[in-house]
């Protein structure tokens, strides 16, 4: 029993915290919203040019953590794990280059990987609500971690017919969902 009052006293402080930081800095979380919601309907608009947006950014930086794993790897070859670092880079490289080159096979690969980011975004965010839920307007966190579960699920259905386009159209949506849960609370926060 005292365990569990612990734990009421601990997420009660936590809440209050959370309640106080929301306050202090509601203007912040308007911004982020606002761009959010900003984004989000700009890959919602075009969401084959954010698709393949995201594989081209991604290859390109993968290709440079690539080719630096590999120059440290030379740089430090008495290093004890030289092989395991060359291995690394000379991987990591060839990826980014994979993805710029092929963008749409990229698109394939990071649909998967996406659908994996949505279900973990969307229990984060169930979870974060459910900390909130006394607060106002928990439920719109709550909304955005079902929706992002959803999602994770309707990609997983449909990926390999939709992956040059869907990609870009729910991360567009899941922006729009996001942004306007922070738009929702900070104002809600505003004059407290």
């Amino acid at each position: 029993m005292r365990k569990i009052d612990d734990m009421t006293i601990e997420l009660q402080h936590m809440q209050q915290q959370m309640l106080a930081y929301l306050q202090l800095h509601w203007r912040l979380f308007l911004a982020e919203g606002v761009f959010f919601i900003i984004l989000g309907l700009c890959a919602i608009v075009v969401p084959q040019f954010f698709t393949v947006a995201i594989v081209v950014f991604l290859g390109w930086i993968l290709l440079f953590g690539g080719i630096v794993h590999v120059s440290r790897a030379f740089v430090f070859q008495h290093m004890p794990g030289f092989g395991w670092w060359l291995f690394m880079g000379i991987l990591q490289a060839i990826v980014g280059f994979l993805f710029i080159a092929k963008p749409v096979t990229g698109a394939l690969t990071l649909t998967m990987l996406i659908t994996l980011f949505f279900a973990l975004e969307g229990m984060a965010k169930i979870s974060v609500a459910l900390m909130m839920r006394p607060l106002a307007n928990w439920g719109f966190i709550l909304f955005s971690g079902i929706t992002a579960l959803v999602f994770a699920l309707i990609i997983w259905i449909s990926w390999s017919e939709s992956a040059q386009w869907l990609l870009g159209l729910f991360l567009g949506i899941n922006m729009v969902f996001l942004g306007w849960s922070l738009v929702k609370i900070s104002l809600h926060h505003k004059a407290r």
